[in-house]
């Protein structure tokens, strides 16, 4: 019997064609399916789900969001992080892949953009775009909008699923209840380009998966999640590569491109999905990662800025402008054959020097300060430059007690000084 499977507790639907109803069947009447086919299977109807359509708890926004309009038109961007349960390391490759084929098929289906991401054995880190809402649903307005928004939940959602939302609209308008038909469109709708729903079902689905996948109980996770509002430009690249990065500092590998499941990682294995993300942190063209860009092509100018700040403005020249780059204070030479001769580990750089620099007082190169656990980086709330962190204070203000008087917070370990944060951070900022 052929036709396209989902689950739905210890049985397997087998669903012929759009005419015939699903055909139940045992698992053991299946070939096993593997763990990872199991986390993207699509998401089967339940008895009772049809008729909660449309009804939902409503509950306050909780987190500093951005705003849409001007520079921001195009999304505003977040850094999201969750840690397991007690810290416990309970990701081994098979459970990555898993929440990294997760990640892109939430992602799709709620409008998200990913830009780059980390997964490690006990938390994760995934750097977001958040499209605007209203651009985003415009796409399922007009004639036909109604049949495109059902066509979309195609992306999570299995054909049963999709077929028995089409009965239960029908039978809402048949009975004439049209505020009710629009409730459950909504239901649908408000999951796009949210951050905090993308970032729930994730979790949720990857729980779900876990505890069948290990017959275990319980929650898999620590908290919610923290998630940090970052300004587009120097602070998106500096979280991106910091984010990248994660594998060096965990002492995993040396170079980041050996790690599979960062968002380099991928796009180093010529993932298209994960180079469209890391060209959008660069300001280049979406498929452009392998093409010339004055001397440099997006792939090597990220490398570079991955192997340090002391290449940093020769590589921005290279690119901007089609010049000639000189040398870096490292005295490594910018060319094309940077992809494959740079060595990561800096000259200099050790956790020591890096404690006894800011025990005195001093500040980090840009490099440096990458290759430390930075928490303005998790927990500031907001990262930018001063006037952008002035801006979500101002617009944020009853978030804050009436003495504080100014919202932006200077990273103090940071030797280039542009970044700023929302929160003060006074104890271990970065170690």
């Amino acid at each position: 019997m052929t036709g396209k499977l989902f689950v739905d507790g210890s049985l397997v639907f087998c669903w012929s064609s759009p005419r015939h109803r699903p055909i139940p069947m045992r698992t053991s009447d299946l070939n096993e399916l593997t763990p990872l086919d199991k986390i993207i299977l699509p998401t089967a109807p339940t008895s009772g789900r049809m008729e909660s359509l449309g009804r939902s708890m409503k509950r306050a926004p909780r987190r500093i969001l951005g705003q849409f309009g001007g520079e921001n038109a195009g999304g505003q961007a977040y850094h999201v992080m969750s840690r397991t349960a007690g810290g416990e390391k309970l990701f081994g490759e098979v459970e990555k892949e898993a929440f990294r084929r997760l990640m892109w098929r939430m992602a799709r289906f709620s409008g998200v953009e990913v830009l780059t991401y980390a997964l490690m054995a006990n938390h994760f880190h995934v750097l977001v775009k958040v499209p605007e809402r209203a651009r985003f649903l415009k796409r399922f307005e007009g004639e036909g909008g109604e049949e495109r928004l059902l066509e979309h939940l195609a992306l999570l959602y299995s054909k049963a699923y999709v077929g028995a939302v089409r009965q239960e609209l029908a039978r809402v308008r048949a009975a004439g209840r049209e505020g009710e038909v629009e409730a459950i469109l909504e239901a649908f709708r408000k999951r796009f380009c949210d951050l905090s729903c993308f970032v729930k079902e994730l979790k949720e689905r990857f729980s779900r998966w876990y505890n069948k996948h290990y017959d275990r109980r319980g929650t898999l996770w620590m908290e919610r999640f923290k998630s940090v509002l970052v300004e587009d430009g120097e602070a998106l690249r500096t979280m991106a590569l910091y984010i990248d990065l994660n594998p060096v500092r965990a002492g995993l590998v040396d170079d980041p491109k050996d790690y599979r499941w960062t968002g380099y990682g991928e796009a180093s294995g010529g993932s298209k999905r994960a180079r469209r993300g890391l060209c959008k942190v660069m300001d280049a063209p979406m498929d452009s990662w392998e093409e010339k860009r004055g001397q440099l092509t997006p792939a090597e100018a990220y490398r570079c800025w991955l192997f340090g700040e002391g290449l940093e403005v020769a590589v921005e020249k290279a690119i901007g402008s089609g010049g000639s780059a000189g040398e870096g204070r490292s005295g490594l030479e910018v060319s094309g054959r940077l992809k494959s001769a740079l060595p990561l580990k800096k000259k200099g750089f050790s956790k020591e020097r890096v404690e006894a620099l800011l025990k005195s007082g001093g500040k980090l190169s840009r490099a440096d300060l990458l290759l430390c656990r930075v928490r303005w980086f998790s927990d500031g709330l907001a990262i930018g430059s001063k006037g952008f962190v002035e801006g979500i204070f101002t617009r944020c203000r009853g978030h804050f007690g009436a003495k504080r008087k100014t919202g932006a917070r200077k990273v103090r370990e940071d030797e280039v000084g542009g970044l700023h944060a929302l929160r003060e951070l006074r104890m271990d900022a970065v170690t």
